[in-house]
């Protein structure tokens, strides 16, 4: 087994999903691209050959949404209560403690420039490596994943979200010792001028 790929996708609702981005080009637009970021994603996901885990927000998104999230892929809510009141890194932090054994990593779904060569470089890291990340061009990452061989207590503890800091961050929240490797850095979409750096591409199916 290469490992479990864990997708972090929430429901691609108007008003729910890539907020900032509706701000610039409609809520309803934003979603649309969202959906098809999400297909395209798991697409590669499933053509990397690893094992794959949609992790979907919010609970209710357990059912339905067949036309964007294959039927036949496993899903997980991100957070089990109701409000999913828990910030990223408790929701990471409960894949990388929870499921059965081996290498696990973490997506999300708005990286257009992702392929399944990048997920099967992170899965072959890991085999000599502790940590993997796939850095955005934001500071934030596309990717993290582990090996589970050893214990990562306070795992993304004082980590900033959402600011130029959180790769950094994340990555002194590790334990000392902890071997590291980089991926090719990608940029993910959250606004209009990360959508306008990748033109036609992003929305490309």
């Amino acid at each position: 087994m290469r490992g479990t790929l864990v997708i972090f996708v929430k429901a691609p609702q108007a008003g729910r999903v890539k907020t900032r981005l509706g701000a610039d080009i409609g809520m309803g637009a934003a979603a649309a691209l969202f959906r098809i970021m999400t297909m395209r994603t798991i697409l590669e996901a499933e053509k990397s050959g690893a094992d794959v885990v949609l992790a979907v927000d919010p609970v209710s998104a357990l059912e339905g949404w067949g036309a964007v999230w294959p039927p036949h892929l496993p899903r997980m809510a991100q957070w089990p209560g109701v409000l999913g009141d828990a910030d990223l890194g408790a929701r990471m932090g409960r894949f990388f403690t929870h499921l059965p054994g081996g290498p696990v990593a973490i997506i999300g779904a708005d990286a257009p420039g992702l392929r399944a060569r990048h997920i099967r470089q992170a899965f072959d890291v890991l085999r000599g490596r502790d940590a993997v990340f796939g850095p955005s061009a934001d500071g934030g990452y596309w990717l993290i994943g582990l090996a589970r061989r050893r214990a990562a207590p306070g795992l993304f503890d004082g980590v900033r979200w959402s600011t130029k800091h959180a790769l950094a961050d994340t990555r002194a929240s590790l334990p000392k010792g902890f071997s590291i490797a980089m991926l090719e850095t990608l940029r993910d979409v959250d606004e209009a001028r990360d959508l306008a750096a990748f033109g036609a591409h992003a929305t490309a199916r």
